[in-house]
């Protein structure tokens, strides 16, 4: 479950853990904007945690060296001397830097924000405010897309960032509580949520901007309470929605076309995490608590994909290594203490295991380059 104020009275309400996908943009991710070379191996990994509920500055980045098998489990505050923050929700790698999202709590003010760190380094770049003199945005995922970074919020607006100058170069308001987002052919999917504290209409489509103008095109219509996106290399893209706890509304799994920009297909299937490889998808199943591989375009749950009798205690977030395909589970174990973080190849055998900050929910890998 999400950390913060607004996150857990959400979640207890749907009865549904948090969700994560593969961004859209693994292309982005493989090779820097600028021009740099492909990647030649993976050096170490960084596993951004969540917190635990109910305690201000309490997540963390762990990071772990693949050659030394050293972990250092607050790594950002190891190399900079301060807290990473409050609800971070998000990190992803876009050229030499990471992006770390932060959500930040209700009711405090200037504690929201998009900290730019050095891949390389781990040292702080800059600390991008997610405030104004009315209070937090509330951000909570990024995408990239030609050199400019796009931010959800919660106050339903998408924030643009120039990524050399690291700052915003404008906001624009599309839905409600903004949540997930993926990128398609010079278009920006996001997933307008059902939100307790944000009372909104809005809370059963997803927003289409044209990224080119960066203006609103329309808006489609999907299940109620839409939380993740994940778009596929045939230009689909997929919706997770979580539906609600009380009155009951069941969790969908549904397909849009971005050429008539329509929702294609329903399937009735709770799914808490969807994530796109090379060659395969994996999804992490609500009930009950598996990872299996998933036909994207039938709907069809296949066998469980861990094939050595790993134990993973509760599955939370997953995403693959684009450099070799291997699939990294997060798994939150309690939700109070330590986390792990597990790496398989691509026939289900764990090939790593390491400890985490408290609730891991994404991962970014650090490479050396040819």
């Amino acid at each position: 479950m999400n950390k913060s104020i607004f996150n857990s009275v959400r979640f207890v309400a749907a009865g549904l853990i948090s969700l994560a996908v593969l961004s859209s943009c693994k292309k982005d991710k493989m090779k820097d904007p600028v021009g740099d070379p492909l990647p030649k191996s993976t050096l170490g990994v960084y596993v951004l945690a969540e917190g635990a509920f109910g305690r201000p500055n309490n997540s963390t980045i762990t990071y772990y060296d693949i050659a030394s098998k050293a972990v250092d489990k607050d790594y950002f505050k190891t190399k900079n001397g301060i807290d990473l923050g409050t609800d971070a929700n998000d990190l992803k790698q876009y050229g030499s830097k990471m992006y770390c999202v932060v959500t930040g709590s209700a009711g405090i003010i200037n504690d929201a924000y998009v900290e730019v760190i050095n891949i390389t380094t781990g040292k702080s770049i800059k600390r991008i405010s997610f405030s104004d003199a009315i209070g937090d945005f509330h951000p909570r995922y990024i995408v990239f897309n030609k050199n400019k970074a796009y931010v959800s919020s919660y106050d339903g607006n998408i924030s643009k960032i120039d990524t050399a100058a690291l700052t915003i170069e404008s906001r624009v308001k599309v839905g409600g509580a903004l949540e997930g987002m993926a990128i398609v052919n010079n278009k920006l999917y996001v997933a307008n949520s059902s939100h307790p504290f944000i009372i909104d209409p809005n809370n059963s489509s997803v927003s289409v901007l044209d990224l080119s103008t960066f203006t609103k095109k329309t808006e489609i219509p999907v299940s109620f309470n839409p939380t993740k996106l994940a778009a596929a290399s045939n230009g689909d893209v997929y919706v997770i929605t979580s539906g609600q706890y009380l009155p009951e509304i069941k969790p969908a799994f549904e397909r849009i076309n971005t050429i008539s920009d329509t929702k294609t297909q329903t399937y009735d299937l709770g799914i808490s995490a969807l994530a796109i490889g090379a060659n395969k998808t994996l999804a992490i199943t609500n009930y009950p608590n598996l990872l299996k591989a998933i036909d994207v375009n039938t709907g069809t749950l296949n066998a469980e994909f861990i094939t050595d009798a790993t134990h993973i205690t509760s599955l939370y977030a997953l995403t693959f290594n684009p450099i070799n395909n291997d699939i990294f589970v997060f798994d939150a174990t309690d939700y109070s203490g330590d986390g792990k973080a597990f790496s398989f190849d691509s026939n289900g055998k764990k090939t790593l295991e390491f400890p985490t900050g408290t609730a891991p929910k994404a991962g970014v890998f650090h490479y050396s380059y040819k």
